[in-house]
Parts: structure tokens; sequence; C-alpha cells
């Protein structure tokens, strides 16, 4: 199948390349290698070794550190593909992206030593806590405190909704210091190790067909050493910044990869599929819809490519709008593509056999997370339009 890959003019060779190269390691693997990891109860292992021994995995961290010295341009399209494949890594959203951006920018050199080539080679995950029970969207609410007990830290508080914690070496926590709880925020990010005593987790169990679980976190008491923080305590907001650009670009790659999946099997089985005389693909009542999904898909693509090529090129502010609106794009894109390629396959596209149905959830999520079109819209509202808050 070759619609959905089209290279636009603004990739360079290499990109289109990579993105060649990507799509044909998803394809060896596919859609049934991904259901029986899930089927199983198991984690995509096997893939993840590969694409990292292929150096995918660490394609946007520095090469002094094992990277691949490229940017979040070039780790986007790598999920996109594999997820175009039927085998999206959702890790891949938060060990390279946001945990290894954020210690690429503003890690210690001992943290960038120590973590960097593990989350490069694949042979490290970091998952990333932010969300908590009583703030959702609104992280000025963050109540995760970190105090000072000599050149220790203590942190206490609750995260809910956190991926993979019980394959990440460690979690990348957003807190924020004690003093500013009833100020303005302050967050700070604090690695915190899997093991660490009074480091928490349970399973949240999930209509979702993933490998990758969701849990509740709870850090009781939990103490780490000064070195635990990432950067500079009072940069804390740049740096949680630095992080959530990356995650809604990937976010955005993620729907992307599972919009053109769905679309896929639908333009397959339309081609083929009759009833009639014809192939139903024939009737404009269902080639219609599968070619606005298809726009779609592609326009939202030139908005992650743009925000992409913003946030590598530095600039943080304009890479923020653009992020947010390839997010918001994507997963509309994505639920659209998705409903409509159930829906071409008519009762197959709710049998286990063509794997569709479970995807119209997954999809959801991309309108729900990392945080939901409202959100979004707010935010365009306020930064893009100039609109006066409403809270």
């Amino acid at each position: 199948m070759t619609h959905g890959t089209s290279n636009p003019v603004i990739e360079t060779e290499e990109q289109r390349d990579l993105r060649a190269a990507v799509a044909a390691l998803g394809k060896r693997y596919g859609r049934a290698y991904f259901a029986d990891v899930v089927a199983e109860g198991k984690q995509t292992d096997a893939l993840w070794a590969e694409a990292a021994e292929l150096g995918y995995l660490g394609v946007n961290l520095p090469e002094e550190y094992g990277g691949g010295g490229c940017g979040i341009a070039e780790l986007s399209l790598v999920l996109e593909e594999l997820g175009a494949a039927g085998c999206p890594l959702l890790m891949l959203v938060v060990s390279p992206a946001i945990c290894g951006t954020v210690l690429a920018r503003f890690g210690t050199e001992e943290q960038k030593r120590t973590w960097l080539p593990g989350l490069a080679d694949g042979s490290r995950k970091m998952a990333f806590g932010i969300t908590e029970p009583d703030a959702g969207s609104n992280s000025h609410r963050i109540t995760t405190t970190a105090r000072r007990e000599g050149t220790d830290w203590v942190l206490n508080g609750r995260k809910v909704f956190i991926s993979g914690v019980d394959i990440a070496d460690a979690t990348l926590i957003v807190g924020r210091t004690e003093d500013a709880r009833t100020g303005r925020l302050k967050p700070c990010l604090f690695i915190v190790p899997r093991e660490a005593p009074g480091f928490g987790r349970s399973p949240i169990p999930m209509e979702l067909a993933a490998p990758e679980k969701q849990f509740e976190l709870t850090l009781d008491e939990v103490r780490l050493p000064a070195d635990a923080l990432v950067g500079d305590e009072d940069a804390g907001l740049l740096q949680l910044f630095a992080g959530l650009n990356p995650e809604r670009i990937m976010t955005a790659a993620f729907a992307l990869g599972m919009g053109r999946y769905a679309l896929d099997r639908a333009v397959d089985y339309a081609r083929t599929r009759q009833v009639w005389k014809e192939p139903i693909g024939t009737h404009q009542a269902l080639a219609h819809p599968l070619a606005q999904a298809h726009i779609e898909l592609e326009l939202a693509r030139l908005m992650m490519q743009k925000a992409a090529h913003l946030y590598d090129a530095g600039d943080d502010m304009a890479a923020g709008e653009a992020a947010n609106m390839a997010k918001y794009a994507a997963a509309e894109a994505a639920v659209h593509s998705v409903d409509q390629a159930v829906h071409t396959l008519g009762g197959n596209g709710l049998t286990r056999e063509y794997g569709l149905a479970s995807m119209i959830t997954a999809a959801r999520v991309a309108r729900i997370a990392p945080v939901s079109r409202e959100m979004i819209l707010n935010f365009v509202s306020h930064q893009s339009l100039g609109l006066p808050k409403s809270y």
C-alpha cells in the first residue's frame, strides 16, 4: 500500500529514507505481532530491541550520548510509521521524547551520562508522571510536593494514568517545592527509581488493547539524593514545557499512525469486497468518506511536521501553538478514520478477526490525552486569538 505514505516536499531525503526503513521494520512485525503481545499480556520487547539496534529509538537524542543527533521530526515519523504498520510503541512518546528531551536539555552532565545512552539504545526506559487525581488538566494544581531534608529531597503525593511504570527503570516525576503551595506553580522534576522505598504503584484497569499498562502512583516520604533533581530548581516551568511540546507532537504521530492503519484496512476491504456486481469501493457513499479521512490525515501530518520543525529549530513559543494544533488535528483525523474504517467493514468491522473495533477506544485516547481537545481550544482562544480567559 502506498497511499498515506506520500512524502511532502518538506521532508528531506534522509527523512524519507528513514520513513521507508521504519515502515519496512513495522511491516515485518505487523498487527498480528502486536495483537499477540496484547493477548498474552506481554510487551513489544522484540520490536523495541530491534528498533533500538537500528538507531530509531534514540534518533532525537544527542550523538555524544549515543543518540542519532536528529530531532523530534525524525522521532515522530518513527512512531507514525510503526503505528501505520499496526504496532505503535507508546513508550516512544514517554521515554526518548519527553524524558530524553528534558534530560538532554536540562540534565546535569552526570544525569545525561547515566540515562541518555540507555534511553537511546533501548536498554533503559523512563516513564513520566505529571497527571494527578484532583488536578486533571490543571497542572497549576499539582500537589505532589518535594521538601528538602539536609541535601536530600523527600517527595509525597499521588499520580494517575502514568504509562509503563512497571517496565521503566525510573519515572520522571513532576512535583512542586513545598513553599510554592500557596504561591505560583514552581514545578520541579525528579528522577525516581522504580524500586525507591515509598514509591508505590497499582494498575488501573483500562478498556484499552495495549501492551503498556496505566498506573496510579503513590509517593510516601520517598527520599531522593540531591542529584535526583533535574536541572535548576528555578527553571521548572521551562523544563516542564520542554517535555510537553514533544509529547503533543508524538501524540499526533501516534494518532496519525493509527488513523493510517485503519484507513489502509478499510481501503483494502472496499477494493475487494463484492456484494453486487462491483466492489463496494465503487460506491461514493463509501469512497468519499475514505477519501475525506485520507485528506484529514494528510493535513494533520503537515501540522505535525510544522510543529516538529519549529521545536527542533528552538522556537519553543511557536512550537507550543503548532504542537497543540497538530495534536488536535491528528486526534480528530484518527477518530474519523477509525470510525469510517469500522463502518466500511460493516459487521466485520466489529469482529476480533479484523481487529478494528478495539481501535475505536484507542483512537479516543488521542482526544483526551495528554491534554483534552477542549484545553487545546482554550489555549488557541487565549494564546493565538487573544480572547479573554474563562477560568
